[in-house]
């Protein structure tokens, strides 16, 4: 019975070819060997800190006065113009508010924030960075605005900053003058010279 089993089976598999095995490859017993990602990891670490454009210091900035007024502008700011800036006569065309954001989340934001001004061309903003802790042991201590006070004056893009009037939050607020950018003063001198007669038309 057992040998007419064995017959049955062999006609029932006559042809059939056995499935390729896929050759397998030895796992490396060194360091990397153990994590397989380690390499990749590392690769992408150095990879992401190529790509960050962000030029803002990450050191550690001492906390500044919670009513300390700031203010910058670089040489070649009209006194009249930063006379409006710092009276808030100036329409702010986009703002950023900073409350409860960490140092490194405000540091990113900031960067961006302005990026993206410039890319829109816009001249004056808000930004808003708050006072410091509302704990009383705190209450004069204003970490985030001893790092935009030294950040902002890093990019090149920022021509000057006032602290806001008291409408716009005083102290604890930033009216920020950014650099006109090419193709908005490419505009002005197009908008300027619409209309203006050639002088050679008169010679």
């Amino acid at each position: 019975m057992a040998d007419d089993e064995h017959e049955l089976f062999e006609q029932e598999m006559a042809g059939v070819v056995p499935l390729r095995r896929e050759e397998r490859i030895p796992r490396n017993s060194g360091p990397e060997g153990r994590d397989g990602s380690l390499a990749h990891r590392r690769h992408a670490a150095v990879t992401d800190s190529a790509v960050d454009r962000n030029s803002l210091s990450d050191r550690e900035i001492a906390p500044l006065d919670a009513w300390y007024v700031l203010d910058f502008k670089r040489p070649g700011v009209q006194n009249g113009v930063f006379r409006k800036l710092k009276q808030g006569r100036y329409e702010h065309e986009a703002r950023l508010d900073m409350h409860r954001m960490t140092v490194a989340v405000a540091r990113r934001e900031l960067f961006d924030f302005i990026e993206q001004c410039r890319e829109f061309g816009l001249r004056s903003v808000l930004l808003v960075h708050g006072k410091g802790e509302r704990k009383p042991e705190r209450e004069r201590s204003a970490v985030l605005k001893g790092y935009v006070n030294a950040w902002l004056r890093d990019l090149e893009a920022v021509q000057a900053f006032h602290s806001a009037q008291p409408r716009h939050g005083g102290t604890g607020a930033l009216y920020i003058l950014l650099r006109k950018s090419e193709e908005k003063k490419r505009e002005n001198r197009e908008r300027f010279m619409k209309g203006r007669v050639p002088y050679d038309r008169f010679s």
